[in-house]
């Protein structure tokens, strides 16, 4: 097995920074990033309190995720790792999954994922598009399952390369240098940032750049309330805490109900046009609590994904009632 090392040696690679807007981009890898930053105004419970939407659904494959996937790939390339006879392997619920299978397909190297087996069918879809192979985890023991299934099959196999966005500085790294330095470059005024707890990755990039830009920003995640695991966000009551997670670096979390972000996701659509996956309403939902409380601010809410892979779900189209039971069985995240 092959696991990348702690970040010691910083030199050997480096994250892609943030490029100006309009550029001509010789590969679909190069273009990932620069999301648009959208105000939302429907949302704001007042003039002086202004909501916006980074939009990462922007990206090539649909998700913040691609920033990462490719991020691991160049360490892991700098490194010395990959090579053809090697397989990269990582367990995920899908996203980054499928950001890894675009950028390892436009590379030439394989792709092996772990996913619970109860993940949603747009996501088994696309991640067979892109040529990569799926190991299923049982469905009961969540995205924790499928790390510990990836874990086993790369102490026991050497031909195996695991990423693990959990652990990989790469993770936050890319969002220090392209998600953080792009909302200080369009909205130098942010005074909130609030985004969805998975891997931690966006969280503690982000929110390090952003502090370095003023220390005075408040760093909000939205996180599932115990139990509750439809909007696919982490809890840490699970048990794991991703170890590029320092929560020292959060100013607070927020929990918010499956039922919440549902119909918030829904709302973003009918209020905005935004058309997003079900964290963003999750995020949405902290972040109006967050601006309800505040006289004046610019709070920005990270929007992970779009919303096209949450389709199969009904949520635009019938009430949360209606489709919970079904909703409540997948990984939505």
């Amino acid at each position: 097995m092959a696991l990348l090392r702690p970040m010691a040696r910083r030199e050997r690679w480096s994250a892609p920074k943030v490029r100006p807007i309009g550029m001509l981009y010789k590969d679909l890898i190069d273009a990932i990033g620069n999301t648009p930053l959208v105000e939302m105004p429907s949302f704001s419970p007042k003039g002086s309190v202004r909501l916006f939407a980074k939009l990462e659904g922007n990206n090539p494959t649909g998700s913040v995720k691609d920033r990462i996937a490719r991020a691991m790939v160049m360490r892991a390339e700098a490194e010395g790792l990959l090579s053809k006879d090697k397989v990269l392997l990582e367990p995920t619920s899908g996203n980054t999954g499928i950001s890894l299978a675009m950028v390892t397909q436009r590379k030439g190297y394989r792709l092996k994922v772990v996913m619970p087996e109860n993940v949603g069918p747009e996501r088994l879809e696309l991640l067979a598009a892109f040529g990569a192979e799926v190991e299923f985890s049982p469905a009961e023991l969540g995205t924790n399952g499928a790390i510990a299934v990836a874990q086993t099959m790369a102490a026991q196999n050497n031909r195996y390369v695991m990423l693990y966005q959990y652990g990989n500085e790469a993770n936050p790294g890319a969002h220090y240098e392209t998600t953080g330095a792009e909302i200080i470059r369009d909205l130098p005024e942010v005074t909130h940032f609030v985004a969805g707890l998975g891997t931690g990755g966006t969280l503690m990039g982000t929110g390090r750049r952003l502090k370095e830009h003023n220390p005075a920003i408040t760093v909000i995640a939205a996180v599932p309330q115990p139990d509750d695991r439809v909007q696919g966000l982490r809890s840490l009551e699970e048990g794991f805490i991703p170890p590029i997670l320092d929560l020292d670096l959060l100013d607070g979390r927020i929990m918010v109900s499956g039922e919440q972000s549902f119909k918030m996701t829904a709302a973003l659509l009918k209020n905005e046009g935004i058309f997003a996956g079900v964290s963003s309403g999750a995020v949405l939902a902290a972040a109006l609590r967050v601006a309800q409380r505040l006289d004046s601010g610019n709070v920005v809410c990270l929007f992970a994904d779009g919303g096209w892979k949450y389709l199969s779900t009904g949520l635009w189209t019938h009430e949360y009632a209606d489709i919970a039971e079904k909703v409540e069985k997948k990984i939505q995240w």
